[in-house]
């Protein structure tokens, strides 16, 4: 997921601003994606899109914070710069409580625009980058049998092999087994990374 191109996404019904940012992010080296309105970009969206969005707050039609809402609802990890009007700054405060990262009021210069771009590709970046490993994490852990699943349950709570063998009414040696299975699907040689791995991902794995 990290490896996908990424793309600035222009949300803005305005088509002389729009094609002016187009060509300023182009001649920066930027990939960009226009889009004259919120449900135009709603229609192409993926959760394989990387980059961020650049959205207007103001449009006809679904606004800014509407197509935010939505794409909130559809766990849309995608960085948002709003881009606002002089007395949009209220609503714009609001879009930053729902998660936006940054906004920009008009007239704005190109220069601050594009540190802000720049800085919510970073964000992406090191977004895409965890959620890549912690899919690996869960990827890992679906691997696991019930038994080795119980067994790294109790590893991690810190269960000695012989309390286990115990509690499970299983042979020492059938838990040093499992245990070393567990380590080797996991593919790691260290509890405490075990734990770490695992505690990263434990609210995906009791949603299941």
């Amino acid at each position: 997921m990290s490896d996908t191109q990424q793309t600035v996404y222009l949300v803005e019904d305005d088509e002389a601003v729009r094609d002016s940012l187009e060509l300023l992010l182009k001649s920066e080296g930027r990939t960009v994606a226009s889009f004259e309105s919120a449900n135009a970009f709603l229609k192409d969206y993926s959760e394989a899109m990387a980059g961020c969005i650049v959205l207007d707050i103001r449009m006809p039609g679904m606004d800014g914070l509407e197509l935010q809402k939505k794409l909130n609802e559809l766990h849309s990890i995608l960085p948002i710069i709003f881009v606002t009007g002089h007395g949009d700054v209220p609503m714009a405060v609001d879009a930053m409580k729902e998660g936006a990262v940054d906004f920009i009021q008009k007239p704005y210069r190109e220069e601050a625009l594009l540190e802000k771009i720049e800085s919510a590709l970073k964000q992406d970046l090191e977004q895409r980058k965890t959620l890549g490993e912690k899919q690996e994490i869960l990827r890992r852990v679906n691997t696991l049998t019930p038994r080795e699943s119980e067994i790294m349950e109790r590893m991690i709570a810190g269960q000695a092999n012989k309390v286990i063998a115990i509690e499970l009414e299983i042979s020492q040696r059938t838990v040093e087994i499992h245990r070393s299975r567990v380590m080797h699907k996991m593919g790691t040689h260290s509890l405490a990374h075990l734990v770490r791995m695992v505690l990263s991902v434990k609210d995906r794995i009791d949603a299941r």
